[in-house]
């Protein structure tokens, strides 16, 4: 695994050892930041549930200004933390070992804002829906903000969930990204991103 573009590119990135973290792939990675960006300039950035670090770290390299890692796995902490030191992104990056929901209300207490989430949970947990809810409703998504959903292909997340929009679904051999767009206080009947609602 490696940062694939930006002011890191090339730096290598450390896997979590062990098998209960799946590291998003380059393949997908690449995928996934052509839907959203592929660049930005400033912004804040959760990955919630980190694992490696490697989509948070992309963001950061691609121009977002800063980013929170969490995740409740010890060793992905430690492995996050010297990602984020070998791109040398220390100083723009804020990690917290934590459960996603105890995460978010601590978020919410901060005030803080972000204009782009990931939220990649283990395969079995199938509640990002949920989650995107829960971070709607504690206020801590921008107008307008991007979130990247990765998933298990053989799970289906709704085409619009209470504020989100459907901006694109795309399918990697076992692992699918579903991504969102926060249209907070629009009508979310009114068609994805990629095309025009149908006619009565």
């Amino acid at each position: 695994m490696r940062v694939i573009a930006g002011e890191a590119k090339g730096r290598p990135l450390k896997a979590v050892p062990g098998v209960n973290t799946r590291p998003t792939t380059d393949k997908v990675k690449e995928a996934i930041f052509s839907m959203i960006g592929p660049y930005f300039e400033g912004g804040q950035a959760l990955d919630l549930f980190a694992g490696t670090g490697g989509l948070g770290i992309e963001a950061l390299s691609r121009g977002m200004a800063r980013a929170v890692f969490i995740d409740l796995d010890r060793q992905s902490i430690e492995v996050v933390r010297r990602n984020i030191e070998a791109a040398g992104m220390s100083s723009r990056a804020e990690i917290y070992k934590n459960e996603a929901s105890r995460a978010i209300k601590l978020l919410e207490k901060r005030g803080m804002q972000f204009e782009l989430v990931f939220l990649d949970p283990p395969y079995k947990m199938k509640e990002a829906d949920k989650l995107m809810r829960e971070m709607a409703d504690r206020g801590l998504l921008a107008p307008g903000a991007v979130i990247v959903v990765e998933h298990d292909a053989r799970h289906a997340y709704s085409d619009t969930v209470g504020d989100f929009r459907l901006r694109r679904q795309a399918l990697y051999g076992d692992t699918a990204v579903t991504v969102y767009d926060y249209a907070e206080g629009e009508d979310p009947t009114g068609g994805t991103a990629d095309e025009a609602p149908s006619p009565d």
